[in-house]
Formats: structure tokens, C-alpha cells, sequence
């Protein structure tokens, strides 16, 4: 994957997984998650792809995990969470 500022790093599965617990998806719904995204992530794959699909996951399955994940990103990382995702303003 291609994070932002244009490093390269491995796609790591877990990450993803231990991102949808922290997000409030149950440990299954979570690992579910985690082997979605492995299925779809390519090689030089934008970071904020990955970011795009993980929240779409979370929304599809719970509409409540999506948004602590975007609560988070508020509160702790002080993301533009919406530009970054590509998601439109609520």
C-alpha cells in the first residue's frame, strides 16, 4: 500500500482486523472484515482506499462502528476524516 505521504509499506490483515475491534465489531465480524479487504488490496494500493473500504464494511455491516472509527479519527488522529475518505459531508 501507498500511505499519504508516499511511503510504501505490506498490506498488513491485521491491522485492518484489530482497527473494526477497536471500532466495536465483535472479534468475527472484525477478522470478516480484515479477510475482505486482504481480498480486494493490490499492490500500491492508496492508504486511503484501504481507509474507504474498511468504513464501507463497518457501514454495511454496522452503521454504529463506522462512525466510532470516524469518531476517532476526530478525537485522536485530528483527521479531515470526510476529504481523506473521499466521503461526502453529512
Amino acid at each position: 500500500m501507498v500511505k499519504l505521504d508516499g511511503r510504501r509499506e505490506p498490506f498488513v490483515r491485521e491491522k485492518v482486523t484489530v482497527s473494526a475491534l477497536k471500532s466495536g465489531a465483535p472479534p468475527e465480524e472484525a477478522r470478516a472484515i480484515g479477510e475482505a479487504i486482504e481480498r480486494v488490496a493490490y499492490d500500491g494500493m492508496p492508504s486511503g482506499e484501504i481507509r474507504r473500504r474498511v468504513l464501507e464494511q463497518l457501514r454495511d455491516r454496522n452503521p454504529e462502528w463506522e462512525e466510532n472509527w470516524l469518531m476517532y479519527d476526530r478525537a485522536v488522529k485530528k483527521r479531515g476524516v470526510e476529504a481523506a475518505a473521499g466521503i461526502p459531508a453529512r
